[in-house]
Parts: C-alpha cells; sequence; structure tokens
C-alpha cells in the first residue's frame, strides 16, 4: 500500500515538469525544420541536424563525382560532430562545477543548469550564424556559404547533445526517423506525445519554407526564437515532492 501511495506521489509530482517538457522539445524541433529547410535551400543542398541524410548524399556525391556535394556534407558533418563534442564539454563542465543544483536552492528546475548552459552556448552560435547571414544578404556564395553550414550545423550538434541530458525518453529534436517509429508503436499504446514533435518539425520547415520565398533575412529569427523561448521556460521552477 506504501509503495503504490509512493508511486501515485511520485507521478504528482513530476507532471508538472513533464508538461513543460513538452513544449521545450517542440520549440527546439521546430528550430530543427527551419535550419534544414534554410541549409538545404541557401548553404549548399544538404542538412545540418539530419546527419543519416547527409551520410547518404555522401555517398551519391562520390557516385557523381560531385566536389561540391562532397564537400558541403563533408562541412556539415564535420560541425555536427564538432557541436555535439564542444555541447557535451560545457554541459560537462557545468556539471562538474556544480551550478544549478537543486538543493541550493530547494527547488528542482525543468532544466539542469547544464543543459541550460549548453543551450545558451548553442544560442550564441545561432547568433553568429544570423549576423552572417544578414551580411550576405541571405544568399551566401563561396567561403561564406561553407563557414555558415558549419556553425549552423555545430549549433544542431550541440542541441542534441542537450537534449540527451534532458531524460526525454524516446524522444529527439533533430533526428526524428526514431520519434516517427514511436509515434508509430504509440497507436497500439496511446498516451505518448512524440506527434507534438513531429508536428513541431513540419511548422518550423513549413513556415521557414515561405520565409526563404518572401523573406528570406528572416529566415535566422526562427530558430533563435525558438532557443530564446525554451531558456525562458527552463527558468520555470518546479517544487520538490
Amino acid at each position: 500500500m506504501d509503495t503504490r501511495r509512493a508511486c501515485r506521489t511520485l507521478r504528482v509530482d513530476t507532471r508538472p515538469k513533464q508538461q513543460i517538457l513538452t513544449p521545450i522539445a517542440i520549440a527546439l524541433t521546430f528550430g530543427s525544420g527551419a535550419n534544414d529547410v534554410a541549409s538545404f535551400t541557401r548553404l549548399g543542398g544538404v542538412f545540418t541536424s539530419v546527419m543519416t541524410g547527409n551520410i547518404v548524399l555522401w555517398g551519391l556525391s562520390a557516385a557523381q563525382r560531385s566536389v561540391s556535394l562532397f564537400s558541403h556534407t563533408a562541412v556539415s558533418i564535420a560541425g555536427y560532430i564538432t557541436g555535439v563534442a564542444v555541447g557535451t564539454w560545457v554541459a560537462h563542465g557545468f556539471k562538474v562545477r556544480g551550478i544549478g543544483k537543486p538543493e541550493e536552492t530547494g527547488r528542482d528546475s525543468v532544466l539542469p543548469g547544464h543543459v541550460s548552459w549548453a543551450l545558451f552556448t548553442e544560442l550564441v552560435l545561432l547568433a553568429g550564424f544570423t549576423a552572417g547571414w544578414e551580411v550576405t544578404g541571405a544568399r551566401p556564395t563561396g567561403w561564406a556559404e561553407f563557414v555558415l553550414l558549419a556553425v549552423l550545423a555545430a549549433a544542431m550538434g550541440m542541441q542534441s547533445s542537450s537534449v540527451n541530458e534532458m531524460g526525454l525518453a524516446h524522444v529527439s529534436t533533430t533526428f526524428l526517423t526514431g520519434t516517427l517509429t514511436g509515434l508509430v508503436s504509440s497507436l497500439a499504446s496511446p498516451g505518448q506525445n512524440t506527434q507534438c514533435v513531429l508536428i513541431g518539425l513540419a511548422a518550423g520547415a513549413l513556415l521557414c519554407g515561405l520565409l526563404v520565398a518572401t523573406a528570406p533575412r528572416l529566415v535566422p529569427a526562427l530558430p533563435l526564437a525558438a532557443v530564446m523561448s525554451v531558456l525562458v521556460l527552463s527558468s520555470v521552477p518546479v517544487r520538490d515532492g
């Protein structure tokens, strides 16, 4: 009887946190969709978050002997790997220092402090991307195109490493094939919210596509707004049981 009561108490205590994690995941996925459309249409026809797709394009570039496609996919993959490594390093550094420990305030945050700092670093990268995007008139070419591609891919890698620290089981905000698999599986076991993440991806891609066609200079505002919204939501305190 005591065990059942404890389980019920745990579910009640964690529910508010999970309710806030859902819009956080949607916002990050929204930004991923926007970034992929931006990179695919203006940065060499490759992705910045879907590395599986880039590896396929890499193989295609070898078959077609396309130096341009090969170099763009290589830069994107290298940028993503660098972002994952740096994001992990940043999160680990703040985690070791104990910044944002719940016991210091008697409250628990929606996101651990080290994850918030990693996402803030991603925001800095996106701000740098925005500056470069504006300087090039939303049509980067040459070395500027490769630099912006690397920066955007690094931001996506940093986001992926941050999501791994959030405790969102079976949910990703960049590579969504597994999430789609979970959605189909959830039809047999209702109660999961993976469809919300997929809707966020489609919405980000749709809105970015419209901006690319009508107001390309505003494209970077979408991922910037997404990460800023997440940082605001992550500051919401959640009481411990």
